[in-house]
């Protein structure tokens, strides 16, 4: 399932960065990187963008930066 598809409250675990080079490197050096677990914590009135909680910290992602994350989701 990919990142940007979720709704707030959803929980997960980050499997595979699809994004551009620059995008991967950023978000790697801020601790996002496979095996990461993550909550989404809201998603603005028009969709974009999205705020994560993970490794202690919030971060906005455009929805077309998160549509480049595919993410595992556990079974409700």
């Amino acid at each position: 399932m990919r990142l940007g598809d979720l709704e707030p409250g959803a929980t997960g675990t980050i499997e595979k960065m699809e994004c551009r080079r620059q995008l991967r490197r950023r978000l790697m050096d801020m601790g996002v990187v496979c095996g990461t677990s993550f909550s989404v914590e809201r998603v603005a009135p028009l969709g974009d963008p999205m705020e994560l909680k993970l490794n202690g910290f919030n971060l906005s992602l455009r929805k077309e930066e998160a549509g480049d994350i595919w993410v595992e989701v556990p079974c409700e």
